[in-house]
């Protein structure tokens, strides 16, 4: 096993790892940059190294800088949670070439699966139910124009290289399709210096309902069930919650043997997601996959009493896993506490906590790397805390989301709390009747504000 793992990332997971490599006896490297010199992952690792200044490119997404720290601090393993590095290619690459094994999927599994359009090819391949849609990319709007009037209105044009919604546009009609190929094309272009496109049908009513999965090196991958992630706002995920209040057990069997198989036809090694778009009927497509772990994890750690991290560390190091599929035991829901006002269009809010008090008690797990006295910088992701509540039945779960949600106090800057307290009362979200279109008419109350 790993005798030192330097850790990729910052905040709340680099802290989380921290936590997992120390009860496995594995030396802990944090890196950093200079706006999270006072930042706590930075204090509870075994050495920190300073990897440049505030701006992520210059500090977090430097492959030399982290390789060097890596290399000067004789680790034999770079961690590199999600988001940064953490689906880059190139960099597991490197870390193969410098001898640094890489805990994640190997660059070549990054290749078949990051890119979107190749991603789809290769389910299809697998067997596994793909959305209808281009072969490949889009050549020009004329093309589009052609593929959407045979496949049928609406569609959905998307960025081959996208995520986070940018280089997405939904298309209603033909007279649409003109202007919001070239705005997507320009947004993708300005944000991934790609503006590639491919085309879908678009799905009414949807769920995003993903699948945790986990394979080793021996072509062996099992699933942990799925995650439903469907309250989103602009594509970005605010709560999570398993098992997802729409499935079934027969859903539950298809999609998993699904993501079984999605993960063994590319060999795939560590812990990763594939994700599905779920329709009104329960049809289930393919939509992408992430080579990470995910933001999301604890909910699923709390119902099958799994630790992801240590399973991604024991994989890494050769160790084949059990081939057994988990199913939930429990209901667990994370709300994503964010430094954002939810009554300013969700406007990040960075700045220094003034005053902090942490909810706890039975079934309440808090993952977050801030404390009082913290500066929240302007830098990077405003996601400050992962408030997690598991309990026997759903109802009880957001009984107690509402009652952790009442205790947790931040001031000094805006968060999202009320936000979510106000959706632990919703009545479609109570009932589970809640699409990834939910936050189109959800109107923030200011009751909630105090």
């Amino acid at each position: 096993m790993f005798k030192k793992i330097l850790i990729a990332n910052r905040g709340e997971i680099a802290l989380r790892i921290i936590r997992t490599c120390k009860e496995m006896g594995i030396k802990t490297v944090a890196v950093y940059s200079k706006a999270d010199e006072e930042s706590l992952h930075v204090r509870f690792a075994d050495e920190a190294v300073c990897i440049g200044p505030a701006p992520s490119h210059e500090s977090y997404l430097k492959i030399p800088n982290i390789i060097a720290a890596a290399e000067i601090t004789n680790a034999d393993a770079i961690h590199p949670g999600y988001g940064f590095l953490s689906e880059n290619s190139k960099f597991s690459k490197i870390c193969a070439e410098h001898e640094i094994k890489f805990i994640g999927a190997s660059g070549e599994q990054i290749d078949k699966m990051g890119d979107k359009a190749t991603a789809k090819e290769t389910m299809k391949k697998a067997g596994v139910p793909t959305i209808p849609g281009s072969e490949g990319l889009l050549k020009d709007v004329t093309d589009a124009k052609k593929i959407a009037k045979k496949m049928g209105y609406p569609v959905m044009i998307k960025a081959t290289a996208g995520g986070g919604g940018k280089g997405m546009r939904a298309v209603w009609s033909e007279n649409e399709m003109e202007s919001h190929f070239e705005s997507a094309v320009q947004e993708a272009t300005a944000a991934f210096g790609n503006g590639g496109m491919y085309m879908e049908k678009l799905i009414e009513e949807p769920r995003h309902i993903e699948i945790q999965i986990v394979g080793d090196q021996y072509g062996k991958a099992c699933h942990l069930s799925e995650r439903d992630c469907s309250v989103q706002r602009r594509h970005q995920k605010l709560t999570e919650e398993t098992p997802s209040p729409f499935m079934t057990d027969s859903l539950r069997d298809d999609m998993g043997k699904a993501a079984v198989k999605a993960a063994e036809f590319i060999k795939y090694e560590g812990a990763g997601t594939v994700e599905f778009l779920v329709d009104k009927h329960r049809n289930f497509y393919f939509m992408e996959m992430n080579t990470r772990i995910q933001v999301e994890h604890p909910i699923t750690e709390q119902v099958v009493d799994y630790d992801l991290i240590r399973e991604q560390i024991l994989v890494a190091g050769g160790v084949p896993i059990s081939g057994k599929n988990y199913l939930p035991k429990l209901h667990s829901i994370e709300c994503r506490i964010n430094a954002e006002d939810p009554f300013n269009d969700f406007r990040p809010s960075p700045g220094k906590i003034t005053t902090l008090h942490t909810p706890g008690g039975h079934g309440v797990r808090l993952d977050t790397h801030v404390y009082s006295g913290y500066m929240i910088p302007p830098n990077y992701d405003s996601m400050i805390a992962k408030l997690i509540t598991t309990a026997q039945t759903r109802e009880e779960a957001i009984n107690k989301m509402r009652r952790a949600l009442d205790e947790f106090v931040i001031e000094g800057v805006k968060t999202t709390i009320p936000f979510h307290r106000q959706l632990m009362d919703h009545p479609d979200y109570l009932a589970g009747n809640y699409t990834t279109k939910f936050m189109e008419d959800f109107e923030i109350d200011p009751k909630y504000l105090d």
